[in-house]
C-alpha cells in the first residue's frame, strides 16, 4: 500500500494518490492534472478511480481532465447534483483498489454531498480516512457556502450528526488526511499539521468535543469571515466543467512583445505582476496589480480580480509557467499572454512606469508620534485587526479594499501595512491603480512594527 499527499501551499490544499498492487486512485486532484499521471507512470501503476469529497469552492479541481486522460470514472458521494458524467456512490459503498479498499462515508454538513473515504488495509483494518472539508486538523468545514439553498444552521445540524455518527465512531488510531491546512478559507482555525489521528482530534478539535446541537451550531458559525466572492464561480466550474487545463496553459504561454502587450492593455486587459514585492516597488507597468508568487498568489488573484476578465502577466523571467498554472487553479481561463522579457523589456523600450515608496516601521512610528492626524491603513483580516492594531489606524481589509476606496480621500498621504508586507504591496498597487499617489508601504507590516515599538521603548 502506498499513500502520497500532494500538498499545494498556495491553496493550502491536499490531494492524495493511493495505490495497491499497481492499481491507484486520486482524491481531490488540483487542476494541473499531469502531475498525478506522472506519479502513476513512475510507479508503473494504473489509475482506476478519481474520487471527489465534494464540489470544491476554493479551487478548480482537475477531476474532469484527469478522468478523461486516465479513462476512469469520477466518483462523488450521495446527494451530488448534477449527476451527469459522474458515478454517485452509495453510503458505505466499497471500492476495491488492489489489496485494499475505500469505503464511501456520506458526511453531509460542509455541503450536502460531502463524503469521506475510509481506507481499509490488506487485512481489512481501518487504516486512514480522507476527510475532505468535513474534518480538518483542529477544525471542521464551514457550513455557510451554499448561497441560501440551505441555511448555515441546517448544514451545521447535518455536520453535527455526521461527526458524531461517522467520524467519532472510528478507532482512535485511524489516520486523518484532510483536504486543507492553515490558510484555507474553508474553515476558521485550521491547524498547520498535514495529518493527525481520530484520537488526537477527539482530544483537541473543538468541534469533536461533547456538546449539545445548539452549542455546536454556535461554535461552528461564530467568527467566520465572509467567504471570497470567487467561491461560487469555482463551484459552478467544478459542477459544469471548464476549459481544459492544456488549452488554458497553451494560450497563456504566449510571449507578447512590448507593442503587443501595450495593445492588449489598451483593449482593457487586467495586469497581474507576479514578481516579489521588493522588485515590484522599484518599477512596474502602470495599472498593474502586484500579487507575488511568494504568497497565496492564486487565492488573492481570484479574490480581487474578476475571473472572466482577460489577464496579462508580468513575471520574473523563468516563472511564467508557474504564474499561469497557479492562476488556473482558482478558475482563470482567459490568460492571454505575458510580457516577453518582463518589466525590464518595458523599461528598456522607454515606456512610462510607476513606483511605490516603502519605509521602515521606525519612520512610521516617528511620524505617528508627532502627527496625531497621520493616515494609517491596516489591510489585515478582521480577526487580525481585533487581536491588536495601531491606535491611529483605519481598518480596510484587503479583500474589501476596492469597495472602500470611495470612502478614502485620494488627496491625503497614507501609510499602508498588513501583517508581514505581502498584502500591503498588493494594497499599494490597488491604490496606485485608482489614482492614489501619496502612499507609503511599511516594510515588515504589523509584526515588524510591534518589534520596532518594543525596541524603541526598551
Amino acid at each position: 500500500m502506498y499513500i502520497e499527499q500532494i500538498y499545494t501551499g498556495c491553496l493550502a490544499q491536499a490531494s492524495y494518490y493511493i495505490e495497491s498492487n499497481g492499481i491507484a486512485a486520486v482524491i481531490d486532484p488540483i487542476r494541473d492534472y499531469p502531475s498525478y499521471l506522472r506519479i502513476a507512470e513512475e510507479r508503473k501503476a494504473t489509475i482506476k478511480y478519481v474520487f471527489e469529497t465534494h464540489f470544491h469552492a476554493d479551487f478548480v479541481s482537475g477531476h474532469f481532465d484527469l478522468a478523461k486522460a486516465a479513462n476512469t470514472p469520477i466518483v462523488f458521494g450521495p446527494e451530488t447534483e448534477p449527476t451527469e458524467g459522474v458515478y454517485i456512490a452509495k453510503d458505505n459503498e466499497l471500492f476495491t483498489l488492489g489489496d485494499i479498499c475505500l469505503v464511501a462515508l456520506h458526511t453531509p454538513g460542509h455541503t450536502p454531498e460531502s463524503t469521506c473515504y475510509l481506507l481499509r488495509d490488506e487485512k481489512g483494518k481501518d487504516h486512514s480516512v480522507f476527510t475532505g472539508d468535513t474534518l480538518f486538523i483542529g477544525d471542521v468545514g464551514r457550513p455557510d457556502l451554499l448561497d441560501g439553498k440551505f441555511s448555515s444552521e441546517e448544514m451545521s445540524t447535518r455536520l453535527y450528526h455526521s461527526l458524531n455518527t461517522k467520524i467519532k465512531t472510528l478507532a482512535d488510531d485511524v489516520i486523518v488526511y484532510p483536504a486543507h491546512g492553515a490558510g484555507s478559507s474553508c474553515g476558521k482555525k485550521l491547524g498547520s499539521e498535514r495529518l493527525s489521528t481520530i484520537g488526537i482530534q477527539k482530544e483537541m478539535n473543538y468541534a469533536l468535543q461533547e456538546m449539545s446541537l445548539e452549542d455546536f451550531i454556535k461554535e461552528v458559525t461564530d467568527g467566520m469571515n465572509t467567504p471570497p466572492g470567487y467561491f461560487a464561480e469555482n463551484v459552478k466550474l467544478n459542477k459544469s466543467g471548464y476549459t481544459s487545463f492544456d488549452t488554458v496553459l497553451q494560450q497563456g504561454l504566449k510571449a507578447l512583445s512590448v507593442e503587443a502587450f501595450e495593445k492588449e492593455i489598451i483593449n482593457g486587459a487586467t495586469l497581474i505582476d507576479s514578481r516579489k514585492p521588493d522588485d515590484f516597488e522599484l518599477g512596474f507597468v502602470p495599472k498593474a496589480m502586484n500579487i507575488g508568487l511568494s504568497g497565496q498568489y492564486a487565492i488573492w488573484a481570484a479574490t480581487l480580480i474578476d475571473l472572466k476578465k482577460p489577464i496579462l502577466l508580468v513575471c520574473e523571467t523563468g516563472t511564467e509557467h508557474e504564474s499561469i498554472i497557479r492562476l488556473t487553479r482558482t478558475g482563470f481561463d482567459t490568460i492571454i499572454g505575458y510580457l516577453d522579457g518582463g518589466f525590464e523589456a518595458w523599461k528598456k523600450a522607454g515606456k512610462p512606469y510607476d513606483m511605490v515608496v516603502s519605509i521602515e516601521p521606525e519612520e512610521l512610528l516617528i511620524d505617528a508620534k508627532f502627527d496625531q492626524d497621520i493616515q494609517i491603513i491596516d489591510v489585515r483580516k478582521p480577526n487580525e485587526w481585533e487581536s491588536g492594531h495601531l491606535p491611529q489606524a483605519q481598518h480596510f481589509s484587503l479583500e474589501n479594499l476596492k469597495a472602500s476606496l470611495p470612502h478614502i480621500d485620494p488627496e491625503k498621504p497614507y501609510y499602508i501595512h498588513c501583517a508581514g508586507g505581502y498584502r500591503s504591496m498588493i494594497a499599494a498597487s490597488i491604490f496606485k491603480q485608482h489614482g492614489f499617489h501619496n502612499i507609503r508601504n511599511v516594510y515588515g507590516g504589523y509584526t515588524k512594527i510591534k518589534e520596532t515599538q518594543k525596541e524603541i521603548t526598551e
